[in-house]
């Protein structure tokens, strides 16, 4: 208990929507791996599509407030968006959301 959720949203469009997985999984999620952040626990990647945009969600795990920071900076609410993720983006969240886990459950 008390492990931090931070959730994003972004969205594309259908033809750009392989490029920021792929942009996404092979370099965007390795350099955050590669930062070594203490407290950073991992991260989630969901993908839905609407028809005309596809959706895109991380879920990011943190042992705390203080860890999202080392992460995002002071700021922490602020969207982390490096400029590559940005040029195939249509729009996305400014601001991620933080939530305290308060329970989990296996199946």
């Amino acid at each position: 208990m008390g492990t931090i959720r931070r959730i994003w949203h972004g969205w594309t469009t259908p033809a750009n929507a392989d490029i920021y997985e792929r942009l996404l999984r092979e370099e965007i999620f390795v350099g955050i791996g590669d930062r070594a952040i203490p407290g950073f626990q991992g991260i989630e990647l969901l993908r839905r599509d609407t028809g005309d945009e596809v959706e895109f969600v991380t879920i990011m795990r943190f042992d705390s407030l203080d860890a999202v920071r080392l992460f995002a900076g002071e700021d922490y609410e602020r969207s982390v968006v490096p400029p590559e993720a940005r040029a195939v983006l249509n729009r996305f969240d400014d601001r991620s959301r933080h939530y305290e886990v308060r329970a989990e459950r296996d199946a």
